[in-house]
């Protein structure tokens, strides 16, 4: 049986000795790295406690495969006697890959590879791994009988929400249902637990998964990694260009842009030739290992034509290469035997090369998931091949404004279309980007807050390239903007600020209530203890549902985004925008009639301490920054929509009993450094309420 002919470990995890029905008696003993051992140690507990359908989040390159192929050999036969494992992958690449991890680490174990005509399992190994494509077919499937089986994995597991992964699982699991059809749910009492892997989701996606999987019980951060130094340092180049996405169409389904339209943008000789010239300038005189992701089989075929032209070794690799000869492709690619292989989504998972140096993203694409997986390939460590740190080359539309477009500004948490960039030179750049990156991250926790530079200047630098086409000179507007430093990329740094997790106009009403409103209907995401955060759909006259549960702010608010898109459709969000063109509109009469009386009785002329925390809550709304005693009736009459409807919201959400408070306490504390300037005999600075983090503008 699997795990039984392991060497003995004496303790459980957490090293408490005791039995579990989840932890094997006689796991084997492999040296893990830290955060390995503590996921396994996570999914047995969380398995112990009664959750049996699980997902882990472990960035690429920091060993999935070993991860779960030494988990399962922790695992204890079930009740029924099923002790073996099967892992479901979706490919064949991953396939090989797991079960030669499997074979390396656990020689003991019998593994088989059931996938199309070459490899037929007997369902009768310790460990199978699958494709999901041949395990629909149900004479490949009966083989593998539930009650033989003690866990099923799920590498790549964001694709486990699909109908057909929903379909294949519930045969395991009496709890995943594989549509809404009654008729079509299972009606069997099985439930292997499911522990599905992803280098791409994290606990925000709870929301997205909760039809397979109950929790998400592990997340390592990807910036911990590279900070520890188990995956490469990054630089990052960003290519600033005129690619008119804005014409691109958009999959209802996936958000993300279609693959054909996008090509017709992405695929011409300009832009090809422009990919090429980039990579001479930027890359070649530093780099070795380049992989380079396009948008469809075209769109490879004819850059790759473009790179060879001009006597540049690359090499392309698709859906529609023979498989024989991708092995090989792969093997002289990481032998270093060319220097640039092109491909379109085959590489965007699984791939184990560690020596790219290099990743240029020839592809632009509305999905974190999309994009974290292809930067991905490019962050392991290769010590062996002299390897220091991986470039990533992305390209910016500076044309268009397209939301959601995944880049390096973005992730820096920078508006790039709101800076105007077409116009921007990267001397003006420089100096606006640690400033807005540092008041879009600030949480300005006290009077004392302030705002510096995370950027080097001199490592910054401006470019234009003159590319020929038709035997004209056609100059593109092209900049770069080199990053050396990584801290505060991704959109997952501590302290960061709302604005930066989230494009929509959030705004943040109370120190524990962030809302989005969304045409009649809101999304509440709100701060129940001091590590869960909980989201509400809010309709007037009807019961509040519960939609999300998180345990920080930013997952929160991701989970939020996701389901308001697929609320309102992805037609429609790009209107909830914090920089939407309708918030930029006067703001309505019956706004501001609100708004004035609400002025009035506060006490807003009178100075009172409640028409203070009035005019604080409006002077926090605004886009131009204002103290709260430069607040008058004419700045009310002035506003515009979307500044009344922060002001509104924040309103009827107990935002002026939040300033209240928080005037108290600031009037508590400008008096205590009034007394601590008096006795050293110093002027104290100047310090206005109306800096309360609580408000600030969305705007």
């Amino acid at each position: 049986m699997l795990g039984s002919r392991c060497r003995t470990v004496s303790q459980g995890f957490f090293g408490i000795h005791r039995r579990s029905r989840f932890l094997s008696t006689e796991a084997t003993q492999v040296i893990l790295r830290p955060y390995q051992e503590h996921c396994i140690n996570s999914c047995l507990e969380t398995l112990e406690n009664g959750v049996s359908r699980i997902g882990v989040s472990l960035p690429t390159g920091s060993g999935k495969t070993t991860v779960f192929v030494t988990l399962v050999s922790r695992l204890r036969a079930t009740n029924e006697g099923g002790s073996q494992a099967l892992v479901i992958v979706n490919s064949i690449e991953l396939a090989r890959q797991a079960a030669a991890t499997a074979k390396h680490l656990f020689p003991e174990w019998t593994v088989e590879i059931e996938q199309g005509a070459k490899h037929t399992a007997s369902g009768l190994a310790d460990l199978t791994v699958a494709t999901y494509q041949t395990l629909l077919n149900p004479l490949r499937l009966e083989k593998f009988q539930p009650k033989n089986f003690k866990a099923i994995i799920v590498d790549e597991a964001h694709h486990a929400a699909a109908p057909s992964y929903r379909k294949l699982l519930s045969i395991f699991h009496q709890d995943v249902r594989p549509n809404s059809n009654e008729e079509d749910n299972p009606t069997h009492s099985h439930s292997v637990p499911i522990i599905g892997f992803s280098a791409t989701f994290g606990r925000h996606d709870s929301l997205a998964l909760g039809s397979v999987f109950e929790q998400i019980v592990y997340h390592r951060d990807f910036l911990e990694m590279i900070d520890e130094q188990w995956l490469c340092a990054m630089r990052l180049t960003s290519v600033h260009a005129k690619l008119e996405l804005d014409e691109v169409a958009v999959s209802g389904q996936t958000g993300d842009f279609r693959a054909k339209n996008l090509a017709s943008v992405m695929n011409t000789p300009t832009t090809n030739d422009l990919t090429v010239r980039v990579w001479l300038e930027r890359v070649a005189p530093t780099r070795k290992s380049t992989l380079v992701f396009c948008v469809n089989i075209d769109h490879v075929k004819q850059l790759t034509k473009v790179f060879r032209n001009i006597g540049v070794d690359a090499r392309h690799i698709h859906s529609l290469t023979p498989s024989q000869e991708r092995k090989e492709l792969i093997r002289g690619f990481k032998a270093g035997e060319y220097p640039v292989l092109i491909n379109c989504a085959i590489l965007t998972e699984g791939a184990d090369i560690p020596n790219i140096d290099c990743v240029l993203l020839a592809r632009p694409t509305r999905s974190r998931n999309v994009f974290m997986q292809m930067i991905g390939r490019g962050m392991r460590l290769s010590p062996s091949t002299g390897k220091e740190d991986c470039l990533i080359v992305d390209f910016v539309d500076s044309t268009s404004r397209v939301p959601n477009v995944m880049s390096v500004p973005t992730l820096l948490g920078l508006d790039t279309y709101a800076m105007n960039l077409e116009n921007t030179k990267l001397e003006d750049l420089k100096a606006e980007a640690p400033i807005l990156s540092d008041l879009l991250a600030a949480s300005l926790e006290s009077a004392s807050a302030r705002v510096q530079s995370e950027f080097d200047e001199d490592e910054n630098e401006e470019d234009e390239l003159v590319v020929k086409e038709d035997n004209k000179d056609q100059r593109l507007s092209v900049t770069f903007l080199d990053h050396e430093d990584v801290s505060g990329i991704f959109g997952l740094k501590k302290g960061q600020s709302y604005r930066r997790a989230s494009p929509y106009a959030w705004v943040r009403c109370r120190d524990d209530l962030y809302i989005l409103e969304a045409f009649g209907r809101a999304i509440h995401v709100k701060l129940v203890n001091k590590d869960l955060y909980v989201g509400y759909c809010v309709v007037r006259d009807r019961p509040t549902r519960e939609v999300l549960r998180a345990h920080s702010l930013e997952d929160a608010l991701r989970a939020a985004d996701n389901y308001v898109e697929k609320l309102v459709g992805f037609s429609v969000a790009p209107q909830l925008l914090r920089f939407a063109g309708w918030r930029k509109n006067p703001a309505s009469r019956s706004q501001i009639e609100v708004i004035k009386n609400r002025f009035h009785k506060s006490g807003g002329e009178s100075g009172t301490a409640s028409g203070n925390a009035f005019k604080s809550l409006v002077a926090s709304s605004l886009t131009k920054q204002r103290t709260f005693d430069e607040i008058t009736l004419d700045v009310i009459h002035n506003l515009t929509k979307g500044e009344a409807a922060i002001v509104l919201c924040k309103l009827m959400n107990g935002g002026i009993r939040s300033q209240v408070a928080f005037h108290k306490t600031a009037d508590k504390a400008r008096k205590a450094i009034q007394k601590r300037f008096d006795s050293l005999q110093v002027k104290p600075p100047l310090f206005h309420p109306s800096s309360h983090p609580n408000s600030g503008s969305t705007v």
